[in-house]
C-alpha cells in the first residue's frame, strides 16, 4: 500500500491545503493529514476542532484519514508505515525550508518528500493570513470551506473582535 503524510497545522485549514491533500488522494492509496500537536504555540483552533473540521470537508475522499501528531514527523511516518511527506509548496521561500526539512527527514529515516506547487488560485493564500482577515470582518469565503469560515466567525465574535 502506497501511504503518504499531509502534515501541517492547520490552524484553519484553506482551500489550498485541500487542493493539495485532494491531489494527494489521487495518487497515494492512503493519506493520512497529521494535524501537528505544538504546545508551545496556541492555536486560534483546539487540535481537537482542527480534526473535526478537517474530517467534515474532506468527507468525500474515502482514502483520507485525519489524526494529531507530535513528535519528529518521521517517527510519525514510521509508526505509520508511510514512505512519503507530502508538502505543498507556494512559493520559492517555502522550498528553501522544507527542502532543508526534506533532506533531515531522509537522512533520519529514508522517508521521502513530495514537493507538490500550489495551484495558482491559492499561491497566495496562508492561514495566518485568513485569520487577519476573518479577525478584522473581512471577506474570506474565497480561501476557505463554508465550515470554515462560519467557525472563524463564530471564533471572532465569541472574542469579540469581528
Amino acid at each position: 500500500m502506497r501511504r503518504a503524510v499531509c502534515p501541517g497545522s492547520f490552524d484553519p485549514v484553506t482551500r489550498g491545503h485541500l487542493d493539495i491533500i485532494d491531489r494527494s488522494a489521487r495518487l497515494f492509496d492512503e493519506v493520512i493529514v497529521a494535524v501537528l500537536v505544538n504546545q508551545s504555540k496556541q492555536g486560534l483552533f483546539s487540535v481537537e476542532e482542527r480534526i473535526e473540521i478537517l474530517r467534515e470537508v474532506t468527507k468525500n475522499l474515502p482514502n483520507v484519514r485525519i489524526e494529531s501528531f507530535r513528535g519528529l514527523l518521521v517517527d510519525y511516518c514510521r509508526d505509520n508505515d508511510a514512505q512519503v511527506v507530502v508538502k505543498g509548496i507556494r512559493a520559492v521561500s517555502d522550498f528553501d525550508y522544507e527542502l532543508q526539512m526534506a533532506q533531515m527527514n531522509i537522512g533520519l529515516s529514508g522517508v521521502e518528500t513530495l514537493f507538490m506547487p500550489t495551484n495558482p488560485l491559492y499561491s497566495f493564500v496562508a492561514s495566518s493570513l485568513v485569520k487577519e482577515i476573518a479577525k478584522w470582518g473581512g471577506e474570506v469565503s474565497s480561501f476557505v470551506p463554508e465550515l470554515v469560515e462560519r467557525r472563524l466567525l463564530e471564533k471572532f465574535r465569541d472574542v469579540g473582535t469581528a
